[in-house]
């Protein structure tokens, strides 16, 4: 029996749903992907934890996975075990603190503090992503990040310990923590917001998405923003500046919309991502002498 068999076994055993040769492209929002030999749902943060040291054990690295909005997996998909966070959704409110799961989608997250008038989100509406997620990169977005209204996080390294880091200790850069620099997983975090008025908070919300219909290519797959904004710039002007809108590999091709996205136009591959990517990079090198970072991640074996 193998490591991967042994694994598959234990989360079976212990209730645990369990998925083998999962496509993975239902699971990022680039629909792209190949499949996952095998992938975990697990319920509990005890149980998460658990699969964390049998694959610790077993010397196997999962792969963490929450909403996949700014991931491109390869064509060939993932070998080892993918460990989904979207069961991990609880969310609980008392007072102004909303302490909620990793796997809790950040639009659900918004509209739980706009029902309970609570103020500071109304900047995530509409980002794609998990609790997990927007911790792990800094999410942001129209002014406000995560760092603004983050209190405290429970994480687990690989090994499966848990511990419990404050804001300050989340140590927060432009998308980037002090998880992502660890090789932390979070498993929930803790949000104080202020008291505010449910239908003002909702207006603000509603406006922001309302930004987003407007300049983003929200009718076709993406992985959201392709590239980080360099110091002084915004990438997507450079690459519109270079006159690559619309310039296109496979189905992959630079939005008409807003030259920061690269989208799927129905068959995209991940080979066509990264032909394209590339490709913006040396131009807008050469004609600018921008060197652009990839904000996309790329995941494979």
């Amino acid at each position: 029996m193998t490591a991967i068999e042994r694994i598959r076994d234990f989360a079976l055993s212990n209730k645990c749903e369990v998925r083998e040769n999962e496509p993975l492209c239902g699971y990022t929002t680039f629909r792209i992907g190949g499949p996952a030999r095998l992938m975990l749902f697990p319920e509990t943060q005890e149980m998460f934890t658990a699969i964390l040291k049998i694959c610790k054990s077993e010397g196997v690295a999962p792969f963490i996975l929450g909403n996949g909005s700014n991931l491109l997996i390869s064509d060939a998909g993932l070998s080892g075990v993918t460990l989904c966070t979207e069961k991990l959704d609880f969310c609980k409110v008392d007072g102004t603190v909303i302490e909620c799961g990793a796997g809790l989608l950040l639009s659900k997250l918004c509209v739980t503090a706009q029902k309970n008038s609570l103020s500071g989100l109304a900047f995530a509406y509409g980002i794609p992503g998990t609790v997990g997620g927007a911790v792990y990169m800094n999410a942001g977005a129209y002014g406000g990040e995560v760092k603004d209204v983050i209190t405290s996080c429970v994480v687990a390294d690989i090994n499966g310990d848990t511990f419990s880091l404050s804001g300050d200790e989340l140590g927060f850069e432009y998308r980037n923590s002090a998880v992502q620099r660890k090789g932390l997983i979070v498993l929930s975090a803790a949000f104080s917001l202020s008291d505010g008025d449910a239908e003002q908070i909702r207006q603000e919300m509603n406006e922001t998405m309302e930004k987003r219909k407007s300049k983003q290519p929200l009718n076709f797959p993406s992985a959201g923003s392709a590239f980080k904004r360099p110091e002084g710039y915004f990438a997507g002007a450079l690459i519109e500046q270079c006159g690559l809108k619309g310039f296109h590999i496979g189905d992959a091709e630079v939005s008409e919309k807003h030259a920061g996205f690269i989208i799927n136009k129905g068959k995209a591959t991940a080979r066509d991502v990264i032909a394209l990517s590339e490709h913006i990079r040396e131009i807008v090198l050469k004609e600018t002498g921008v060197l652009l970072e990839s904000e996309i991640k790329y995941i494979s074996d």
